[in-house]
């Protein structure tokens, strides 16, 4: 859940400056702009005002670059100790200036919103507390700020406004369907699981989202699957990020279904472990639908240098704590899944980590992390074409499959034409030579399948059709 911050040092300076503006705005003749907001659940509008764009503060708790924030962990943790000193502002400024994916490189998307702001100007105002804190509009201050303008256009909240009306207003304003930028994959799950922590229920997080139920808890799943990975990444103080896995939008929720599908527990811990080796080594959507619960076994093993091979241990029985009863541990399959993925996990934070670790460790785990994927890469050569054997050899048996699926839509279509009486003299003759049609070719489905196969009940059936005048 977000949490809540202390006032600004300034916030009494700039309420005063704030209140002035507010009455001359009022006072003033001809028309007055205001903004319109969803205000504690009823809409409300609100003045607009002219205030200097360095006197005000990006907002710490904003959703925009929740997942961000830890790219780089020292001044992360000065963000949270002191979120409105300069060091802490200009992190804020950093991250909303870049990729949500990759925040090391410039977001091409502001760089359209800097180009349309100097070409047209600010189109919407922005949202302010009455204690200079932004609420909506950070991304336009910061563009606004790159193109050296000092000021911005901004409505004022109320003066009770509180943290939580400050982020209602955000995910409200977010969410309307004329926004132009979306939250990021990882800061929209972290806006689901901040929402139902507030005791929002799931079919109102996906209404408001416009989403599905399904999605909101599948994505909540793969949300919790991203912070396991990351505790798991945690070795000598470097550790995965949530930002990390911004990349990785369409492997995760092909994950999701794969596990769902899963036959047994094992196979949906197997599919698990050996999905997200994959993904964390940064492998294409395509490489990691190949993976299946018996990847490891069958295909990487092999193919692992001595390095990277983990002595199978025996795998002792977990305690119930309060029961003085033990459940059964996992398989030796899956524990060895589990440890190669670990190894994998550490040393792709420790490569991520920079100053967390030493050159030593950070070049250790470069070594591991290349092993690690040229193993994987060789792996997936007999896999993929295994995959495309099997999907070969299925395809004769999924064509009759869909070929009988399209017959009894035939005959539900013939009984309803039927009862409708629009079947007449020329439907008959089409129908008819349909059929003709379908006698030459199941003669032909005969003599290939006769080739092909050599016994069966469906078979001699089909031959003895193909036989007949």
């Amino acid at each position: 859940m977000s949490r809540s911050y202390e006032l600004p040092p300034k916030a009494a300076e700039i309420r005063a400056v704030i209140e002035e503006r507010l009455r001359e705005a009022v006072s003033a003749e001809g028309s007055k702009e205001t903004v319109t907001v969803d205000w504690r659940g009823q809409p409300k509008h609100v003045e607009v005002i002219d205030l200097p764009i360095d006197l005000m503060y990006y907002n710490p708790a904003t959703h925009r670059i929740r997942a961000q924030r830890s790219h780089n962990l020292a001044l992360e943790q000065g963000l949270e100790s002191d979120p409105w000193s300069t060091a802490s502002q200009d992190y804020l400024h950093f991250l909303l200036c870049a990729n949500p994916a990759n925040p090391s490189e410039p977001d091409p998307d502001l760089k359209a919103l800097v180009e349309s702001l100097d070409q047209e100007g600010q189109a919407e105002p922005g949202l302010i507390t009455r204690d200079g804190i932004l609420v909506n509009g950070n991304t336009r201050r910061a563009a606004l700020k790159n193109l050296g303008k000092r000021s911005i256009r901004v409505g004022v909240l109320p003066e009770s406004c509180t943290w939580e009306d400050i982020n209602q207003v955000e995910l409200s304003l977010q969410l309307r369907p004329d926004k132009r930028r979306d939250y990021s994959y990882v800061n929209r799950m972290l806006a689901y699981e901040e929402m139902i922590a507030a005791g929002v229920p799931e079919h109102e997080v996906a209404r408001q989202f416009r989403t599905t139920v399904k999605m909101v808890k599948g994505d909540l799943k793969i949300l919790s699957l991203i912070y396991e990975m990351v505790d798991r990444s945690a070795h000598d103080g470097a550790s995965l990020r949530l930002v990390d896995f911004e990349r990785a939008q369409e492997n995760l929720r092909d994950y999701g279904n794969a596990v769902a599908q899963a036959k047994t527990v094992e196979e949906a811990e197997l599919i698990k472990e050996s999905k997200m080796v994959a993904i964390v080594l940064d492998f294409s959507k395509t490489d990691v639908r190949l993976i299946e619960h018996d990847f490891k076994e069958r295909y990487l093993d092999p193919r692992l240098p001595d390095p990277l091979k983990e002595p199978q241990a025996a795998v002792a029985p977990v305690a119930i704590p309060g029961l003085g009863r033990t459940s059964r541990a996992a398989s030796p399959k899956v524990a060895a899944a589990r440890a190669f993925n670990d190894r994998v996990l550490r040393a792709k934070a420790e490569i991520v980590s920079g100053s967390a670790v030493s050159s030593q460790q950070a070049e250790e785990a470069r070594q591991v992390y290349t092993a690690a994927r040229e193993a994987v890469e060789e792996a997936l050569k007999p896999a993929a074409g295994d995959a495309r054997y099997k999907k070969k050899k299925l395809a004769p048996s999924d064509r009759i499959e869909a070929a009988c699926s399209d017959i009894q839509q035939c005959i539900s279509d013939l009984a309803y034409a039927r009862a409708s009486r629009s079947l007449d003299d020329e439907a008959a003759e089409t129908f008819d030579d349909s059929l003709l049609e379908l006698k030459k070719l199941l003669g032909k489905l005969a003599g290939e399948a006769h080739r092909s196969f050599s016994d069966g009940e469906g078979l001699d059936w089909l031959i003895a059709v193909g036989r007949m005048p």
